[in-house]
């Protein structure tokens, strides 16, 4: 699909390139607006909620297929914009419970879970996402999609898709009334053997973080 193609439907709300960009850009909003903390209560249920929709967009570039940019190398998009004060921002709201335990690729046989951190994975995916944005809004539709899509595959796909059970693992201990067990104080930077990874969130349970994560049982 050239430039021209997708410029034609540029202003179509129907076409993918629109429909892409508006999930993307939704996102982005959304996620910032969550990580100032007006709203604490609604934190987790909304990430994981945004998370989820977001990975609907990502599902229908992995099924696209492949976007092949006009020019052999990356236009410059400008600087990347900075994430490190989302990045911190998250890291503060979801203390007690952003470390989680991940197996990076299942298919790899008996492959070690990998501690990562929730707020890290969020600003990792922004930053992924505005890379594609900065294209899409200087004109560069293909080459935008072209990253959308090949970062999905490479990075902010997977990186979303550990978010999103690590968020729907948390809701659930809550809405299943299953308290979180101890956990050992695995860190990122921390080089543990395998029967010592867990997620790190100091002895929380899951009564400990109903208000100030925004979770709530259901009766």
């Amino acid at each position: 699909m050239s430039d021209a193609t997708l410029h034609a439907h540029a202003m179509d709300p129907d076409s993918f390139a629109v429909q892409i960009a508006d999930s993307i850009e939704s996102f982005i909003v959304a996620t910032t607006e969550v990580a100032k903390g007006d709203e604490p209560d609604s934190a987790v249920p909304f990430l994981l909620l945004e998370v989820s929709q977001l990975l609907l967009a990502g599902g229908r570039l992995g099924a696209h297929e492949d976007i092949v940019p006009d020019e052999r190398y990356e236009p410059d998009a400008g600087p990347d914009m900075d994430v490190d004060e989302l990045r911190m921002r998250f890291a503060v709201m979801l203390d007690p419970v952003d470390v989680f335990s991940e197996v990076f690729d299942p298919y790899e046989p008996r492959k070690a879970p990998v501690p990562f951190r929730i707020s890290d994975n969020l600003a990792d995916i922004v930053a992924d996402l505005r890379h594609g944005l900065a294209h899409y809004r200087a004109g560069r539709t293909t080459e935008a999609l072209w990253w959308w899509q090949f970062s999905y595959f490479s990075n902010w796909g997977p990186t979303a898709s550990a978010t999103l059970r690590a968020l729907q693992s948390l809701v659930s201990h809550v809405r299943l009334d299953q308290p979180l067990a101890e956990l050992d104080g695995l860190d990122t930077d921390e080089d543990l053997a395998e029967d010592a990874l867990a997620e790190e969130a100091g002895r929380v349970m899951a009564a400990e973080i109903l208000g100030p994560l925004g979770m709530r049982t259901v009766k």
